[in-house]
């Protein structure tokens, strides 16, 4: 198999330069006046909500709530189908945690109409006492009863496992009860079958173990643990193939909406792409345009028609918040050196299709999103470098400031008043800034941009300090003098901010197209690899191929994608030795 190489290793002779185009006011980029956009980054941040400190000489964001709060006028509504031992109960756990909906399942609501004394509880209860079923009409009136009520309505609703059967998906459609999306967990039978057939329950406390994914912490607890009745592997086959004949009678009610996730992945790994997508739909629903989004695609994981420039509307919407939730999570849990590194197409400067108004526009999002909250946020641009011939700045920075003194903030007090511009600098840190964020710092040729970074961090304490895009490798002087004094202490510093949030494509060697996966990570998940390919109908996707815990090398990459062992597979010469050094 051809080798691949990420987008950030172009080594094309013709450098990028910002262009006037990608700057005016008709720039899907960059909305520098008004514009139908405008206020995109007020729907942005009202997904999410901070806890408010009153005091501003408080720097502290480690209480910050990262739950997604439903501030648009139509919640979500979701369902969410799985065989046994999917992990449906986890994910839904989770959804509720941080999406904030109404859980509803069946089960439960059966126990809770039967224990109440209800009509519909006394009517259930002479089936349950007989052996038979609880009819449809019984069920679907519990369920739309539940629906009826104002936390369902004001916070959106999760049907867990319901409907089972095409008539009970008609029942609610003439309800119209409709869901936004339908979430159909997979897991390959061989897999459900021994995750059911492992589980064993501790007759003691109920706790649930598995022989073998999650023995129990003792041998006194392991000589008392049972295996539950229905979890023999005749009877768990034998529910299986009851699961597969409703799933397969509701996905034509559901097809427009529902979309298939691989469930055999770690929890986490399943639930980043649930989120992803009904933060999507949230996103759809809070962006205005004057026209429906041309990308209708499902998108799995990331977005697809990435070599589509300028990127659409929903697709820097979908970068922004995936960057903005990841950011989030990293200061939550006290991290204050953070780094961003996205490269898609219009985020990456070698390619001749760099936007910076996208930059910009990524930027400003996060900025407002902290602001929300009452945060004061310092946005830095390094000033000029050097002194006589070497005065000046990188050419991707050249204009940013004056391209962020004349975006539209929104409100008329943000700017000068919860958004401040300044340079990078231990001088630039005044005691009211709550955090910073550096538009992609970097060095230029001959000059160094460390000493002015590490004075600035060292100020701002455990304050927040988020790069977006930085380059801090070394870049030679004529003399040579860059390359050798202090480049340790240099490149040993530029590791102490970690990575909240990296996105690259990957190509065959030597091109930018066709893409042919990317490599992502979003804190404080694990880094997931992905191959784009094509489906019968044309479309594309991204599916994921391998995981890892760091970040992998381009050995790795090219393992994972040609499917060979590291044994199998030669170490890696040329071109891939070199690469290496971008990926680290």
């Amino acid at each position: 198999m051809a080798s691949l190489s990420l987008s950030s290793a172009h080594f094309s002779s013709s450098r990028s330069s910002v262009s006037t185009s990608s700057l005016s006011p008709s720039s899907p980029s960059l909305p520098l006046l008004r514009s139908p956009i405008r206020h995109r980054h007020r729907s942005l941040r009202r997904l999410t909500s901070f806890s408010v400190v009153p005091h501003r000489t408080s720097h502290s964001l480690s209480t910050c709530n990262s739950q997604i709060r439903c501030s648009v006028a139509e919640p979500l509504k979701v369902m969410i189908s799985g065989a046994p031992a999917s992990g449906k109960g986890t994910q839904c756990e989770l959804i509720v945690q941080k999406f904030g909906l109404v859980h509803i399942s069946t089960g439960d609501l059966l126990r809770a109409e039967v224990s109440s004394g209800t009509d519909i509880g006394k009517r259930a209860k002479e089936f349950m006492n007989s052996g038979s079923l609880v009819p449809d009409e019984i069920v679907i009136a519990m369920v739309a009863g539940r629906l009826s009520r104002e936390d369902a309505k004001e916070r959106g609703w999760l049907l867990d496992g319901f409907p089972r059967s095409f008539a009970q998906a008609q029942s609610l459609e003439k309800l119209n009860v409709k869901p936004d999306i339908f979430l159909l967990l997979e897991v390959p039978d061989e897999i459900l079958i021994e995750r059911c057939v492992g589980r064993r329950l501790d007759p003691v406390t109920g706790k649930i173990y598995h022989i073998k994914n999650y023995p129990p912490e003792s041998d006194e607890i392991k000589e008392r643990l049972v295996q539950r009745p229905d979890d023999t592997e005749e009877k768990v086959k034998a529910r299986l193939q009851i699961y597969k004949e409703n799933s397969e009678a509701i996905i034509s009610a559901y097809s427009d909406v529902m979309v298939k996730i691989d469930a055999n992945r770690p929890k986490e790994a399943v639930f980043e792409e649930t989120q992803t997508l009904l933060s999507q739909i949230l996103l759809k629903r809070m962006i205005k345009t004057d026209k429906a989004s041309p990308v209708q695609d499902k998108w799995r994981g990331i977005p697809t028609k990435l070599n589509n420039i300028p990127h659409s509307r929903d697709i820097r919407a979908y970068f922004y918040e995936d960057v903005l939730q990841a950011t989030i999570r990293s200061i939550k849990d006290g991290n204050s050196r953070l780094r961003v590194d996205i490269n898609i197409p219009e985020l990456n400067p070698e390619m001749d299709v760099y936007r910076i108004g996208t930059l910009m526009e990524l930027v400003r999002a996060l900025a407002l999103s902290f602001t929300d909250d009452g945060k004061r946020v310092k946005v830095c641009v390094q000033g000029s470098m050097g002194e006589g011939a070497l005065a000046g700045m990188p050419l991707q920075l050249a204009g940013t400031r004056k391209i962020l003194e004349y975006m539209d903030w929104g409100d008329d007090e943000t700017l000068g008043t919860f958004v401040k511009l300044g340079a990078i600098g231990g001088k630039e840190v005044d005691e009211e800034d709550d955090m910073f964020i550096l538009v992609a710092p970097q060095n230029a040729v001959g000059n160094c941009i460390i000493d002015d970074l590490q004075a600035m961090t060292n100020a701002a304490g455990k304050r927040p300090v988020i790069l977006i895009n930085p380059r801090l490798k070394d870049l030679p002087a004529s003399s040579g003098i860059m390359q050798t004094m202090g480049r340790e202490q240099r490149l040993e510093y530029a590791l102490t901010f970690d990575n909240c949030y990296v996105f690259r494509l990957l190509y065959y060697l030597g091109t930018q197209y066709p893409i042919m996966g990317a490599l992502r990570m979003a804190y404080p998940y694990r880094y997931e690899l992905y191959k784009r390919v094509t489906e019968e109908n044309g479309k594309e996707k991204y599916v994921v191929i391998s995981t890892y815990s760091e970040r992998p090398t381009p050995e790795q990459i090219n393992h994972a994608f040609s499917g060979k062992s590291r044994e199998q597979s030669k170490k890696s010469s040329g071109f891939w030795g070199f690469l290496s050094s971008v990926l680290s």
